[in-house]
């Protein structure tokens, strides 16, 4: 039997909370392991708060991440002047929303093909296309980091790697902020982006290329292959996790450094410390907030606090990598940090697929910034940045900045 409840003053996830993130679930997780909280959809969800418990659950099967029945839950907690719409689209049967075997046989024919090889295979091209768009922020006196750079390197990389179109790629970006930021527009965004990847899909298997999309298309497992909705489901993952949480991974992470001027020091006189303070700004101020949804199967139990049967949970991976029992001082932003295990790419069988495509790129990019501008500085004030609101993604609206070149 629990001795422990989980708070029932419900705090609402909403801007202002995602304003000062850190903060608040700061006051949260002294409080309580577990704490529910509601959506501004007037959903509610249990949040696990501490690093413990947080690691933990993203390897427990108990927590299910099913799309069908993770609709119907929602759909069943949702009141019932709640806008649906966000919360009902079809590209989400990908292998990120499924429990195994479905996802363990996802899994294997995906990383076919999207596998260490052909990532280190993209490094030289990551390192040209990082540095062509240094040279164009150089000519200016101050430019937008996340429009100029943050943005443009990872969608540019993802986009070579599937074979997507030059000229679709602002497409993407516009669809991805709907169906993240905008839940008026994600319904038209993602009806749109699933309409161009059934296109790019037919179009691939009439002209195979060298490019993980045809990769996948081809990628067998005693004779199974991805379905078409498979497919585009998967193409959808990899495209939105795969530019978004980069850009993430750079904003947040510079931001941090420059409000830290001799961490940003430390790095520009050596950048051999890039590697060690890439997974520091990961553990810090990561680009993912929550672990993806998950329901509760059965009940559980974490912290002492009991979890009923057929609840939402969220894992929180911004408020764990910032507890104090697992790292010591953690508001404290040290490049020189050993922040391994800290649980910005999850843990156990749904561990980020491209964890090290994004590492890859947060190194060339924050190598490329402070060899290039050692004396980047903010152009406005550092403590009036806003965020953008998401119930999952942490990133700045925008990052105005000064290159500096010397």
């Amino acid at each position: 039997m629990s001795t422990t409840e989980a708070h029932t003053d419900l705090p609402v996830f909403d801007h202002d909370f995602v304003q000062n993130l850190h903060a608040g679930f700061d006051r949260i997780r002294a409080a309580t392991p577990v704490q529910r909280m509601v959506t501004r959809h007037g959903l509610e969800v249990w949040v696990i708060t501490r690093y413990d418990d947080a690691r933990a659950a993203l390897a427990d099967p108990r927590l299910s991440k099913k799309n069908d029945r993770m609709q119907e839950v929602i759909q069943a907690k949702l009141p019932a002047d709640a806008d649906r719409r966000e919360f009902v689209d079809g590209l989400l049967e990908h292998m990120l929303n499924m429990d195994p075997p479905d996802h363990t046989r996802l899994r294997k024919l995906v990383v076919k093909a999207f596998n260490a090889r052909r990532v280190e295979g993209m490094r030289s091209r990551i390192e040209e296309i990082s540095a062509g768009l240094l040279d164009a922020m150089a000519e200016e006196s101050e430019v937008d980091l996340l429009d100029a750079f943050a943005f443009p390197l990872p969608i540019q990389v993802i986009s070579e790697l599937l074979g997507v179109d030059e000229s679709r790629r602002d497409d993407f970006r516009a669809w991805t902020n709907a169906l993240v930021d905008a839940p008026d527009d994600s319904q038209q965004a993602a009806v749109a982006m699933a309409q161009y990847l059934v296109q790019l899909i037919e179009a691939k298997r009439r002209e195979p290329a060298d490019d993980l999309l045809t990769g996948l298309i081809e990628a067998t497992e005693d004779e199974d292959r991805l379905s078409e909705p498979e497919l585009i489901s998967m193409v959808f993952l990899l495209l939105v996790a795969g530019h978004e949480t980069t850009v993430n991974l750079i904003g947040n992470g510079v931001l941090a450094l420059l409000r830290n001027p001799d961490q940003w020091a430390a790095l520009v006189a050596d950048p051999g410390l890039v590697p060690a303070a890439v997974e520091e700004m990961l553990r810090f101020d990561g680009p993912v907030m929550h672990g993806t949804f998950r329901h509760t199967a059965e009940p559980v139990e974490y912290g002492g606090v009991q979890i009923p049967a057929g609840e939402i949970v969220w894992v929180g991976l911004a408020s764990a990598n910032n507890d104090p029992d697992r790292f010591a001082e953690p508001g404290r932003f040290d490049i020189t940090r050993d922040a391994h295990g800290h649980l910005a790419f999850g843990h156990g069988i749904h561990f980020c697929l491209g964890a090290q495509l994004a590492r890859l790129e947060g190194q060339i990019a924050v190598r490329h910034l402070v060899e290039r501008f050692p004396n980047l500085r903010a152009a406005g004030s550092l403590d009036d940045v806003q965020w953008r609101f998401s119930t999952l993604m942490h990133g700045l609206q925008s990052f105005p900045v000064r290159p500096g070149v010397r």
